[in-house]
């Protein structure tokens, strides 16, 4: 990688993860053909694609730079073998509240780290509402649903997560019941604005939402936006730079998903966002990014729950700032793709920081000089982006066990982080 302390560019980043998975599952529901540009083609968008494939969904591969067509139906058609949803937690949790509300049996797996991930917080409200949920002994995958006629639902949510949210929505909307959800804290609302487009009728007030299952979905066109927790990487590379500009274009701009803004904004950095327009309901625009100081922060829970992606990358970040941040509330981040708290504290450590974790609290103080030493990623995509930005700071030498793991989802991620120092003038 260039070790330039400049960075320059318009840039672009792939797809927003939880748009494509959402518009992929809508697609298959909806009679008729639907196009989709922008789409994420990582492995965890190739993975819903699949399962939605083995549903009875006609769906063309996911390609970089081509459009995604989509052929659906009303009703999806029960599998022939198992529905193996790969890392993806985001495929199989909403897919079971599809699938709550078809009247067949199928039986979902993953690797290894989705097999460890719990799934009774979106079975046990499924199995409320009717579905019949056969499990092994622990929390995760495999499993077998069989749905059906569904009941209206109460819920309160034990944490705030869009994935729960979204798979007990999507099997209201689809069994056509009403659905009241409290939440902790609120979280991404992608598919409340999706439904909303389809003539869904969604009522919060406070921390209660309620889905009245009076819309239809139909074929559509759309674009994906960039996705924010992926800027991020970039954003944090322009911020760690001592000169220059970079420009992310078409990035997603949601609110509920660009809470880190007001993190960096409080760390010292200023990062430009411009509204361009709107695609099924979701904002997108222009980021712009560019060097500063950096000071400690503390990051409540109530804020952490809107921002549990970009934790590692604004962990990474407080490492570099003067003083002492605390962000608390990250019990979330113990049942990602792997104990995201534990692993982000062990190596930032690894590589001469200073990390700690308190409970369900990391503290993280921030020191100058270069960092050096090898990083264990265990698969965890987020975690090999966030070092690889640490990386790319001039005399540092980190060494990453799985680089690879960021196709994930950020194809080409490294090529996107070198091409921040390359001269003016060009894209990636």
């Amino acid at each position: 990688m260039s070790r330039s302390t400049v960075v320059s560019g318009l840039h672009q980043v792939p797809g927003d993860k939880s748009i494509t998975h959402r518009a992929l599952m809508l697609a298959a529901l909806a009679p008729g053909r639907s196009t989709v540009a922008g789409a994420l083609t990582s492995l965890d968008a190739r993975s819903t694609a699949s399962v939605l494939r083995q549903l009875g969904a006609e769906i063309s591969p996911l390609r970089p730079g081509q459009q995604v067509e989509i052929r659906g139906h009303r009703r999806l058609t029960a599998p022939r073998s198992t529905l193996h949803c790969g890392n993806s937690g985001t495929t199989a949790r909403l897919v079971l509240g599809i699938l709550a509300a078809h009247p067949f049996a199928a039986r979902l797996s993953g690797d290894a780290s989705l097999r460890r991930r719990p799934m009774r917080r979106v079975t046990e409200p499924l199995q409320r509402m009717g579905a019949s949920v056969v499990a092994g002994a622990g929390d995760g995958l495999p499993l077998t649903l069989t749905g059906g006629r569904l009941n209206p639902l109460h819920w309160t949510l034990p944490v705030a997560s869009a994935q729960i949210k979204s798979a007990l929505l999507l099997a209201g909307a689809i069994g056509g019941v009403t659905v009241d959800l409290i939440e902790p804290a609120l979280s991404r609302d992608h598919t409340e604005r999706l439904l909303a487009h389809f003539g869904y009728r969604l009522h919060r007030r406070g921390n209660l939402l309620h889905l009245e299952p009076a819309g239809v979905i139909g074929h559509f066109t759309t674009r994906i936006p960039g996705d924010p927790s992926s800027a991020i990487f970039l954003v944090a590379a322009a911020i760690l730079a001592k000169r220059g500009e970079i420009r992310i274009s078409d990035v997603g701009l949601n609110p509920t998903r660009t809470g880190f803004l007001a993190i960096l904004a409080r760390m010292g950095a200023t990062v430009d966002a411009t509204h361009q327009g709107e695609s099924l309901g979701e904002p997108y625009g222009e980021l712009v990014a560019r060097p500063a100081a950096l000071r400690g922060v503390v990051v409540s829970a109530e804020e952490s729950a809107g921002i549990i992606d970009e934790i590692p990358m604004l962990a990474a970040l407080a490492s570099r700032a003067e003083g002492t941040s605390r962000f608390e509330g990250l019990a979330e981040l113990r049942v990602k793709e792997s104990d995201r708290l534990q692993l982000m504290a062990q190596n930032l450590n690894a590589v001469g920081a200073s990390a700690e974790v308190r409970g369900d609290a990391l503290e993280v103080t921030g020191r100058l000089g270069a960092y050096h030493g090898r990083v264990v990623t265990l698969g965890d995509h987020r975690i090999a982006m966030a070092f690889s930005v640490l990386g790319s700071q001039p005399g540092s030498d980190i060494r990453i066990d799985d680089p690879g793991c960021a196709a994930v989802s950020f194809p080409g991620f490294a090529e996107r982080l070198a091409a921040l120092f390359q001269p003016a003038g060009r894209r990636s």
